[in-house]
């Protein structure tokens, strides 16, 4: 029955589109139907369809629906890969079929940019105050503790703080690290956490202009790579821990200071939140996916929002392979 479900499925162009779309990235419904240009309604129809058939998986966080290409999910059948390379395919020998994936793609690209955008100007709007609006949603001396005692295990060597902001993780580590490099997006952010870590020897601690999807480092340049309540902007998060493993050394440790999953829905407005926090599942999933083996991470439930850190280790590069 499944097998008959997924050629009716295929048997609309539109849900051709819809699956290539899916296939380099997870989506909001609400982001589909723009790109598509029809009414949510419908696009809603069409992934239904999709979904009924195995090709597509809905996620709900908040009041919106995210989704993903049932090929990109761990478990997914072998008919569900198939099926994404048979599109990759009538793509490459299909010329209207891959203009139309291409302005889609485009269109797409238009309206991260302006999602993008409106984070940036959120950053630069607050820049200074960046510590004061943390201080809303949990206890920064709690949180700090906790990820010093869950990184004392081993050397940091040249630790990646991605998304610096203020420079805060960066003053906090400048001690125990043998190097850091602070990045992030905003020249506004930069400015903040360079006055703040003038003190420090300039041999020590380096600030970068970056975005988080496309790192400007060399592979395996990094022994720790931290995320400090910056992965809640990614639109995409499984891509950017994939980027961040690329910059990871063999057995080298990612750290990741979050929110756990919740219904703040005001947080995406207010505080240009793409995520609503994290599912313990779902981003093991993503650290997997990306090279990284996770452990049980930790929670602090003493805010207004749970507060989770998540250690993983890059895997060696022959154990990739073997798996």
């Amino acid at each position: 029955m499944r097998t008959e479900l997924i050629f009716r499925a295929l048997a609309d162009p539109t849900r051709l589109r819809i699956m290539r779309l899916l296939g380099s990235m997870e989506l909001a419904v609400g982001e589909v139907a723009q790109v598509l240009g029809q009414s949510q309604p419908r696009v809603s129809r069409h992934i239904g369809i999709l979904c009924d058939a195995g090709l597509a998986e809905r996620r709900r966080e908040g009041s919106w629906v995210f989704l993903r290409a049932g090929a990109n999910s761990g478990e997914a059948p072998p008919l569900s890969r198939a099926v994404a390379e048979l599109l990759v395919e009538a793509e490459a020998v299909d010329a209207q079929f891959a203009e139309e994936c291409r302005q889609d793609r485009r269109k797409l690209a238009e309206i991260r940019e302006h999602r993008e955008s409106e984070a940036l100007a959120y950053f630069s709007d607050h820049a200074e105050d960046w510590d004061e609006l943390r201080r809303m949603h949990s206890s920064d001396e709690a949180v700090e503790a906790a990820l010093a005692r869950a990184l004392e295990t081993r050397p940091l060597g040249r630790l990646l703080d991605i998304g610096t902001g203020t420079g805060r993780m960066a003053e906090l580590f400048a001690e125990r690290a043998e190097r850091i490099v602070a990045l992030d997006k905003s020249l506004a952010m930069l400015r903040v956490a360079r006055a703040k870590l003038q003190h420090l020897p300039a041999e020590r601690v380096e600030l970068v202009q970056g975005d988080f999807g496309s790192l400007p480092f060399a592979a395996d340049s990094f022994d720790t790579v931290l995320f400090h309540q910056v992965l809640h902007f990614a639109q995409a998060p499984a891509t950017v821990l994939a980027e961040a493993a690329r910059v990871t050394r063999p057995d080298g440790r990612v750290a990741i200071v979050d929110f756990a999953a919740h219904q703040r829905e005001e947080l995406r407005d207010r505080h240009a939140h793409a995520r609503l926090g994290f599912e313990d599942s779902a981003l093991a999933g993503m650290l997997d996916a990306a090279g990284f083996e996770p452990t049980a991470p930790i929670a602090l439930e003493d805010g207004e929002l749970v507060v989770k850190i998540w250690i993983a280790q890059r895997r060696a590069a022959e154990r990739e392979l073997a798996l």
